[in-house]
């Protein structure tokens, strides 16, 4: 039976590593990835496989494209593409760990890591700046609808595209900022959760408010805070059905609609960015027959 990852829909877990890998010149990723199929549950271990993968194995799934580069004015959005992104989920530290290294060893050489990131779950779900993080999330069966491939048939139905940014924050600029300046960048009180009705049009729930797009722009967010040292920011995950609702929330972020920028970009700014799909399961492990494998 062809089921989705459940990771995509659980709970987010208390720790998380995001791994992301480039496709060495060369490489079998065939081979690689078979055995990455034997060790992804889905749940504990979500994978999603980038462009270039899909290139190299001669292989097309429609929906996936190359991330956009968009930039306002003192403000740029990278792209950062990558052949493989892996999410590892789970409580313990240090599981974690000898798990993202046995991942690692299985994919060599065909792969190799380019960057690791540990995340963790802030005050129960909430961003470093202390404002809650995905309050407008689709729920139950919208969440399904919003984040899942549906009706186009084996190895693509249960599938799902997903979009990473890493955002890194400057908490000084933050912190220079009143409590009324944070709450009304944001759209909403830090302290309560609830919207400003009279926010500005550059706060972020006005420039991302899903329902305002035609069509809807739903996604599912499954962003979880990172740090390193004293630096720290948001690793941003949005899952889809396709990747045109997170595309249309982020073009009207850098104001391409109307000149007005987020206002998140006040105090935070993205320094990756990558779209990959993610397969479904079948008998529990990844389905690639939609690659070929």
């Amino acid at each position: 039976m062809t089921t989705m990852q459940p990771g995509i829909l659980a709970p987010l877990p208390p720790l998380a590593v995001y791994l992301s890998f480039d496709l060495a010149p060369g490489g079998d990723a065939r081979a690689a990835l078979a055995r990455l199929a034997e060790r992804v549950d889905g749940e504990r271990v979500v994978a999603g496989v980038g462009l270039s993968t899909v290139q190299a194995l001669g292989a097309r799934i429609d929906g996936l494209r190359p991330f956009p580069v968009l930039c306002a004015p003192g403000i740029d959005v990278p792209a950062t593409p990558a052949a493989l992104w892996l999410w590892l989920r789970g409580d313990d530290r240090g599981e974690l760990l000898h798990l993202a290294r046995a991942l690692d060893a299985a994919l060599a050489p065909a792969f190799v890591r380019r960057e690791a990131i540990d995340a963790f779950q802030y005050l129960d779900g909430h961003d470093l700046t202390g404002f809650e993080d995905g309050t407008e999330n689709p729920k139950d069966a919208a969440a399904q609808a919003a984040a899942l491939v549906q009706g186009r048939g084996p190895g693509l139905d249960g599938s799902s595209f997903v979009a990473v940014q890493r955002w890194v924050h400057q908490f000084g600029r933050f912190e220079a900022m009143s409590a009324d300046q944070q709450d009304l960048s944001i759209g909403r009180h830090r302290i309560g959760n609830e919207e400003i009705g009279d926010a500005p049009p550059s706060a972020h729930v006005k420039r991302t408010a899903q329902e305002s797009f035609s069509p809807p722009a739903f996604v599912l967010r499954r962003s979880m805070p990172w740090a390193n040292g004293l630096d720290g920011g948001l690793v941003f995950v949005a899952f889809g059905h396709s990747l045109d609702a997170f595309e249309a929330q982020l073009r009207r972020m850098v104001g391409e609609e109307d000149g007005i920028t987020d206002a998140l970009f006040r105090f935070t700014r993205p320094v990756t960015g990558s779209y990959y799909w993610c397969p479904p399961l079948s008998a529990g492990r990844l389905d690639l027959r939609a690659l070929g494998i």
